[in-house]
């Protein structure tokens, strides 16, 4: 399955996970958990987590709303994985052409409606999404947004595995404006398989071996390779970061 531009609605039953900020908090935010949800990447990426010292949420399927993304600088994670769709927004010209913006969106598991978030939609902020023709509207959020949530990121390192989630600056810039300390994404579609396995390994070397960001990266794209079918690969930002371990 691919991670395209486009999101697909998920959902769950279990309640979200009551949240008190602790320095030593991790979380899993996994919005693709119904329709392609891998129970094994969870508990290997929690262990790795837990193993290192971190308690471990796992926000899922309809935890993941835009009231979620509005909260989250707020509830003191400081290693945060975003197991979401993200992806570029497409507009659609007068002449009934399509043209792709370098605005990255993250998307939730809400049911897309024009009456809800009206002022965020309004000044594109929140947008309507969807993974394809087959898949209802979903809401999605931009840096804009997150620029604007509530609170602040205590020093966090933001894993985004999506699809585009660093093909541009804005959505790592936001995110570091906000108090992060580093933000790691892809440079364009990946293929979820791939994003699974390559998101354990570099688990693994920042956490068990204690890579810098830049070691832990570099190696794991030397051993796990680019996506197989888009040449995508990891980035890191800001590059300043890349000397810091996540201790």
């Amino acid at each position: 399955m691919v991670l395209v531009a486009l999101v697909l609605l998920a959902s769950c039953n279990t309640p979200p996970p009551t949240v008190t900020p602790n320095s030593n908090k991790a979380v899993i935010v996994d919005q693709l958990t119904m329709r392609e949800y891998n129970p094994e990447f969870i508990a290997a990426a929690t262990h790795i987590l837990e193993s290192y010292g971190f308690t471990v949420d796992v926000w899922k399927g309809t935890d993941v709303t835009v009231d979620f993304y509005h909260k989250l600088p707020s509830l003191g994670y400081r290693f945060i994985i975003l197991r979401v769709h993200s992806g570029l927004l497409v507009s659609l010209e007068a002449d009934n052409t399509t043209r792709v913006l370098d605005t990255t969106y993250l998307f939730t598991a809400e049911n897309y409606t024009t009456t809800k978030y009206v002022g965020d939609q309004l000044a594109d902020r929140v947008s309507n999404a969807m993974m394809d023709e087959n898949s209802p509207l979903v809401f999605a959020v931009n840096s804009e947004f997150i620029k604007r949530a509530d609170g602040k990121f205590n020093g966090s390192i933001i894993l985004a595995m999506g699809c585009e989630s660093y093909k541009y600056n804005d959505l790592p810039a936001a995110f570091v404006e906000k108090g992060a300390v580093a933000y790691i994404g892809w440079s364009d579609v990946v293929t979820l398989e791939h994003v699974d396995a390559v998101t354990l390994d570099l688990l693994n070397n920042l956490l068990t071996a204690n890579m810098t960001l830049s070691q832990g990266i570099s190696s794991t794209m030397n051993l796990m390779g680019k996506d197989p079918y888009y040449n995508s690969y990891l980035k890191y930002y800001p590059s300043a970061s890349g000397d810091s371990t996540v201790a």
